[in-house]
């Protein structure tokens, strides 16, 4: 059988989970002519949506009484749309750093089709996330203090690990977007993201519409540090033309 890409052959693992009853990582590594380390990856990845269950060697189906609803909230439109037009600047073998955040999280879905990737992250939940993907890229922690207000790694040593690299792309989010002075966030720890945008060429903003114009005291990011802003197509004509003179790349990533 020709290998298939992820999302298919994963989609027919549960078929034949659901036909047998049982699949072992061996058969499911024949069946699909592909490693056992990446037919393992699927079995988590699978898992962790509720699909399957994990057994030495293999899976079995979710017992009918364990079976509830998911509790995690699904990506909205407007964030895939932003995903897929970050994902666009990305090419095979970039080294990049993605921000914790739930914005900056929906780009991992539009990754899976990426080569040679080096991907640097402070957040936890982005990096098991980007150990699922297919091809995988090669990850970077930053390590140092676990902040749980932003549910990421802070301090001095995330900052000198980040000036040991250098980086094609920063994608980082924002709690607002204040025109007249940048980015803004309710967090005060900033100086790690500061530091990202310092190793990186290019610092790409994703944003969602509904924060331009937020004003919060802490300045993130100021418009001399970022080089391109992606929001969606609910920003008004006066907030894109407002942006378009701080000369910065703007894109309006409109939801397909």
């Amino acid at each position: 059988m020709s290998k298939r890409n992820t999302q298919q052959r994963r989609h027919t693992i549960v078929s034949l989970l659901n036909e047998q009853g049982e699949v072992t990582v061996d058969e499911l590594s024949q069946h699909f002519e592909t490693s056992e380390v990446t037919i393992r990856k699927d079995l988590a990845a699978l898992e962790k949506n509720g699909l399957l269950l994990r057994r030495y060697g293999g899976a079995v189906p979710v017992p009918s009484e364990m079976v509830t609803e998911s509790v995690g909230e699904p990506v909205s439109k407007r964030k895939q749309a932003l995903a897929r037009a970050a994902a666009e600047r990305i090419r095979d073998h970039n080294r990049i750093i993605i921000d914790s955040g739930s914005t900056t999280a929906a780009l991992l879905g539009e990754l899976g089709h990426k080569h040679g990737l080096v991907v640097m992250t402070n957040s936890l939940n982005i990096a098991n996330a980007l150990r699922e993907l297919e091809p995988e890229p090669t990850l970077l922690m930053t390590g140092g203090t676990w902040d749980a207000t932003s549910e990421s790694f802070q301090g001095q040593v995330a900052e000198q690990v980040l000036r040991s690299y250098d980086f094609d792309q920063l994608f980082i989010g924002a709690d607002g977007i204040d025109i007249g002075r940048g980015t803004t966030t309710f967090n005060e720890l900033i100086g790690l993201s500061r530091v990202m945008a310092e190793v990186a060429r290019e610092v790409v903003v994703m944003v969602e519409s509904d924060k331009v114009g937020r004003k919060i005291p802490n300045l993130e990011l100021p418009w001399s540090a970022i080089h391109t802003l992606i929001t969606d197509d609910g920003l008004s004509v006066e907030y894109q033309q407002q942006l378009a003179q701080k000369g910065i790349n703007l894109i309006i990533a409109r939801e397909s």
